[in-house]
């Protein structure tokens, strides 16, 4: 709470995938980063209920993704988004609209033009003091991790846009690395080798749920960790009658392959310019996955083979980003480390 209780406090994770809120250290919001609108641009819904109507909707309404490879692609719908979500977790009274101090989540990469998106949108959803921090060191402080020691820490996290990948030491983001291969991108994967392989036509949210229900970053699993078949249904691309595939996690991990190639050739150039006293501190305590694609099958096992330094997944990977933004939103002063 703020000033006279007329100054909300609130955390937010934008992510391209999902949107989390954190209000008094609880996610009191973890929905799709979602809305549709009808043809006036007027809000319909948002989050849960705007997924449902994703790729099912008829000509007078129309469902946006906002956010793509973790950066605002349209201002208008971020901002319908976020003001709908705050919405949601009950922060307007029918009396007033109480102030807004948020902290916003970003990627690491982000341009100055990016950054003024974030801030923009926020604030013209209600944020009366928009903070802003990177999403590796939301990450780090979420898992745990005392990010102003003199000590190297490696985080990896994969959300739905970008892979952030970054050596933290002193408060400090030492070298990062943020790429556009995340978890949108091993489910466009999955979608084009249905159709290559069977000649399926398969939508991003049935990709999403084979990748849920039998993604792998490994072609052998130990066998309790291993999933059944998923049976896929989906119209034939040349005679648009009904087709039932079942797809095994063998065939989504080759799949695969290619994109987590370069989530580790990434990894690789990270760690190379990586000053030498934090690489040692590094192989050390090992390096922390994190985001929803650390839950990926086999895919810390499979990069601990590869790089030869452990992989660790912490407890409830999907929200270290929000936890420690929820975390930074406790301690604003106390953090040199977030932009206004």
């Amino acid at each position: 709470m703020g000033l006279f209780s007329f100054t909300q406090e609130i955390a937010v994770d934008l992510g391209t995938a999902n949107t989390i809120i954190i209000q008094n250290g609880k996610v009191v919001l973890d929905e799709p980063s979602i809305v549709a609108l009808d043809k006036n641009d007027q809000l319909v819904a948002v989050g849960k209920e705007a997924y449902l109507m994703y790729e099912r909707t008829n000509p007078n309404i129309r469902t946006i993704r906002p956010l793509r490879d973790g950066v605002i692609a349209d201002f208008y719908a971020a901002e319908m988004m976020i003001r709908g979500m705050i919405k949601k977790i009950g922060q307007r009274n029918k009396f007033f609209s109480p102030s807004l101090r948020m902290v916003v989540c970003i990627p690491s990469g982000s341009t100055e033009v990016e950054i003024r998106a974030v801030r923009d949108s926020s604030e013209h959803a209600g944020g009366r003091d928009v903070y802003m921090i990177f999403e590796p060191m939301a990450a780090a402080m979420g898992i745990g991790l005392d990010v102003e020691a003199p000590c190297g820490q490696m985080i990896v996290d994969i959300g739905g846009g970008t892979t952030e990948i970054a050596v933290i030491s002193l408060g400090g983001l030492v070298c990062d690395k943020s790429i556009r291969i995340a978890g949108n991108e091993l489910t466009s994967d999955i979608q084009e080798y249905m159709r290559r392989m069977y000649n399926i036509k398969v939508g991003a949210p049935t990709a999403e749920q084979i990748k849920i229900k039998v993604g792998s970053a490994l072609t052998e699993l130990p066998e309790d960790e291993a999933p059944d078949e998923f049976e896929v249904i989906g119209p034939n691309n040349m005679t648009s009658l009904p087709l039932k595939i079942p797809v095994s996690y063998q065939e989504i991990a080759h799949c695969l392959d290619k994109s987590i190639s370069k989530m580790e050739a990434a990894i690789m150039a990270a760690l190379e310019s990586t000053p030498a006293e934090l690489y040692t501190d590094i192989v050390r305590n090992g390096i922390y996955l994190t985001g929803g694609g650390a839950l990926l099958r086999g895919l810390s096992q499979r990069l601990s083979n590869k790089i030869n330094i452990t992989f660790h997944v912490p407890e409830d990977p999907q929200h270290a980003v929000a936890r420690g933004t929820g975390l930074a939103l406790k301690n604003i002063d106390n953090y040199s480390f977030l932009m206004r």
